[in-house]
């Protein structure tokens, strides 16, 4: 099986983003998303694609969609006039048996009231953060793939008490489940954090396995190279992985596959 995870930064990198994935709807199984807006209306937003799901909807037509709206009524700077959500969406290819789906709040709940971080950050929200998670089964044996989206702190991807609470959580429901394991996502962490070493202690974490020096396109412009990871439990038999050098968002897409 072929994976994909990408956080999109709302479509900002639209027709790029796009004939990527036009050229990828049939060699990938599993697409994992992050920051997805999903509204009817066909509106650019701070520079974000309002209707961004149903572009990817209609060009992956061959898989079914989980989406996990995390927050409604505003973009990543401020509320809006028109009806809005969003969060971490997984596009699976349709054939593939899912026995179980859901997500699981990491950081805050579902449209709680927007925090600023503070005056100095304060055209940045602290919005909700979730795991989104599928069960899948293939020839009687089972697998998680887990989608994060991490909790973001504009002034450091070193720990904080937010994001050692949010791994505390995931490790609870990882280990709640019975089978071999995949988590990927935008983590919003560096390498050699607590939290990303609790996680290592039964997953490998295959950024730091394949030497990758960067998971940030040329749109990224802060000087932290990382963010973005793919951890899989010892179980999963892995063919290849590797950062596609596609500059499609201000991240750049991780593939992994699989059996």
């Amino acid at each position: 099986m072929k994976l994909l995870s990408l956080n999109i930064w709302g479509g900002q990198v639209y027709k790029p983003l796009l004939k990527f994935l036009e050229l990828k709807k049939d060699e990938i199984d599993i697409f994992c998303f992050q920051e997805v807006f999903k509204s009817k209306e066909n509106i650019v937003s701070n520079e974000s694609k309002m209707d961004i799901y149903f572009d990817i909807e209609k060009i992956l037509e061959g898989h079914s969609v989980y989406y996990s709206p995390t927050f409604e009524g505003r973009d990543l700077r401020q509320k809006v006039k028109f009806e809005v959500c969003f969060g971490p969406a997984i596009f699976i290819k349709k054939g593939i048996k899912i026995i179980d789906s859901g997500s699981v709040f990491i950081h805050r709940v579902y449209n709680e009231k927007i925090e600023i971080f503070s005056k100095s950050y304060g055209k940045y929200i602290d919005f909700p953060r979730t795991m989104q998670y599928v069960v899948l089964e293939k020839n009687n044996h089972k697998k998680l793939i887990v989608n994060i989206h991490g909790y973001w702190n504009p002034e450091t991807k070193d720990d904080t008490p937010q994001s050692l609470m949010q791994m505390d959580k995931i490790i609870k429901f990882l280990n709640s489940q019975k089978c071999e394991k995949i988590i990927c996502g935008d983590f919003n962490l560096n390498p050699n954090t607590k939290s990303m070493k609790l996680l290592e202690k039964d997953m490998v974490n295959l950024i730091k396995k394949y030497n990758i020096k960067s998971t940030r396109s040329n749109h990224h412009k802060s000087k932290d190279k990382f963010a973005d990871y793919i951890l899989v439990s010892k179980g999963i038999k892995i063919i290849n992985f590797e950062v596609l050098r596609e500059h499609i968002s201000d991240h750049l897409p991780l593939f992994l596959e699989f059996k």
